[in-house]
């Protein structure tokens, strides 16, 4: 923690205190909005926080060094104006500008005076972006790239022009900024789009069609004659005298410690085969005793106990869980770069099986930690990151593929929530569309696709950044006594900082405390600083931390905490001068005072 010394700054008027609640604070300056923050503070009293937007530090000191707009541009003089001159037109007046991530009732209009806000506000003045008439040739620009933009993602938004001047400067720079944005919304175009994403049927038999349910018990029935037969247990009998073995057996069949029509968990085994097979009774019945002679030859129940190194810990591994509670399965390909380790895994088949059987032996383990009762969550939620990925080039890799994917298609129905893939190149891309005509619908809306700038972005679509590894640009790291402040357990807010502006975290401080908090924006290159507020007349700001230009080779999470002697707010200020937007992430606790 930086030093607690009071910055040269005049004394703070005192404020009343907020109540203790998330709250909004509207300010009359079109550039500043502040928006209610999403994060529960129902476990912290003794705080209240709310977020303010203004125009970006940098861009706010470039518009004063512009010169101002010439009025002759603008309108034309009436002097002009004579009889063998054409009337010019007036200038239609300034429209309302709507916000891109706001609600559409909430509009920026320019107002011929700005009365002063009340004394419990919030107020930062800054030159609106909405005030200066940008070039037609740039907002052309800017438009094409949002519209580009909306259509790859409906979430996304393009980023907003920069204030534009007179000055040929800025008029250049705001040109430049656009046409980078139109080539990158133009790459990600090429981007596989699913039409609609996959959608987790119920499991619960009330939910069920008629023809479903008809199914079922149809399956259910054959299994049972089965199972009475001992015909499960027959499919891979190697003694000479099978019929004295068939009296000691027991009739007891079980797939991923499920016993068969035991009990309702043993409907959610039979209906994922049911799904794979599209609910044909017969079809799925021969692929259950499929799998079941399959597990018998290739030695499940031992290979559970079996123990084959913690070599390949770093290339898959479960971290976390997603916003529906499925457990998080990460496939790390770049690992493979390591050559050692590559042929480790694959040089020969006897070491591509030993790799195989180290995969669904992970994948055994996380499966009967699933909730098979038919209300809970049976699925894996997968992300598969391509970074430095050796590539389809590789023979023993692609063997090794193909050998693993026929085992999982054959032997694991429907246990696949989602397949998310991040920092994919661009030869998986020429492969997808190879290979996507010969998926079905369902398996191509479990897919998402996403460049390696959009990775973290689309992971935080469906796990919570608190729950994603730090490698991948959330707040999740091994805990160990180096991070003892916060866990998976502690809600983290997200929010987007838009291109040329300022976010402001405000943490209102209603009684004597310690404040911890970590911040977190992806890919830095933004501008950091802290301060603490006092809500007394006679006192200084206190500068926790000087606004700090932080890269991204800097450490990707700032953990800092401040001791709070008297009421006030501490201040968290992220400047984002780029032409880029950029994913804020931050959380805070409170601990007890003490002197």
């Amino acid at each position: 923690m930086a030093d607690e010394t009071p910055a040269q700054n005049p004394p703070m008027a005192a404020a009343q205190p907020p109540p203790s609640s998330a709250t909004v604070s509207d300010s009359d300056s079109p550039a500043v909005l502040e928006k209610q923050d999403p994060s529960p503070t129902s476990h912290v009293p003794a705080v209240s926080v709310s977020v303010t937007e203004s125009v970006s530090t940098t861009i706010a000191e470039k518009e004063e060094q512009a010169p101002p707009p010439e009025p002759a541009a603008l309108e034309p003089d009436s002097s002009d104006k004579g009889p063998g001159k054409e009337e010019l037109p007036p200038t239609p007046p300034p429209q309302a500008v709507e916000l891109e991530s706001e609600p559409p009732a909430v509009t920026e209009a320019p107002k011929e005076e700005n009365p002063p806000a009340p004394a419990a506000e919030t107020v930062v003045i800054s030159e609106s972006e909405s005030q200066l008439p940008p070039a037609p040739a740039q907002q052309e620009v800017v438009t094409e790239s949002e519209s580009l933009a909306a259509m790859m993602e409906k979430e996304e938004t393009g980023a907003p022009a920069e204030p534009t001047a007179a000055g040929t400067t800025t008029t250049t720079t705001t040109t430049t900024s656009a046409q980078e944005e139109v080539a990158a919304a133009v790459e990600e175009k090429k981007v596989p789009q699913n039409l609609g994403s996959f959608k987790e049927e119920s499991n619960k038999e009330a939910d069920l069609s008629d023809s479903e349910r008809k199914a079922l018990e149809e399956l259910k029935q054959l299994v049972r004659e089965a199972i009475d037969s001992n015909l499960f247990n027959s499919e891979s009998k190697t003694e000479e005298n099978p019929e004295k073995e068939k009296k000691q057996e027991s009739k007891e069949v079980s797939i991923w410690g499920i016993p068969l029509l035991k009990d309702e968990r043993s409907d959610v085994i039979l209906l994922k085969f049911l799904r794979a097979r599209d609910f044909k009774a017969k079809d799925a019945f021969v692929m259950i005793k499929n799998t079941i002679r399959w597990r018998k030859e290739f030695g499940i129940d031992e290979l559970l106990d079996e123990d084959l190194g913690d070599d390949m810990e770093k290339v898959v591994f479960m971290h976390g869980q997603d916003k529906e509670g499925h457990p998080v399965c990460y496939n790390v390909y770049g690992e493979f770069q390591n050559k050692e380790l590559y042929q480790k895994a694959f040089s020969d088949e006897e070491k591509r099986m030993k790799f195989l059987r180290w995969r669904i032996q992970l994948l055994e383990k996380s499966i009967r930690k699933l909730d098979f009762s038919p209300g809970g969550v049976s699925t894996i939620f997968q992300v598969s990151d391509l970074k430095n990925s050796p590539g389809p080039g590789k023979k023993e890799l692609r063997l090794a593929t193909k050998q693993a994917l026929q085992v999982l298609q054959d032997n694991y129905p429907e246990f696949v929530a989602k397949q998310v893939f991040i920092n994919v190149p661009w030869w998986y891309l020429a492969f997808y569309t190879m290979i996507s005509p010969f998926m079905t619908q369902r398996t191509k809306s479990k897919f998402v696709i996403a460049l390696p700038s959009k990775s973290a972005e689309t992971l935080f679509k469906y796990i919570p950044p608190e729950q994603v590894p730090i490698q991948y640009g959330g707040l999740s790291v091994d805990y160990c006594d180096c991070n003892p402040e916060f866990s998976d357990a502690d809600p983290a807010t997200e929010m987007t900082v838009k291109p040329g502006t300022k976010q402001t975290v405000e943490i209102t401080i209603f009684e004597k405390c310690i404040l911890v908090w970590e911040i977190r924006v992806v890919g830095w290159e933004v501008s950091y600083g802290a301060e603490f507020v006092p809500d007394a007349k006679d006192s200084y700001a206190v500068i926790i931390q000087k606004p700090t230009k932080m890269t991204a080779k800097d450490e990707p999470v700032v953990s800092q905490s401040f001791k709070v002697g008297e009421l006030g707010k501490v201040l968290l200020t992220v400047d984002n001068p780029t032409s880029k937007k950029k994913k804020l992430l931050y959380r805070f606790k409170v601990k007890p005072f003490c002197d």
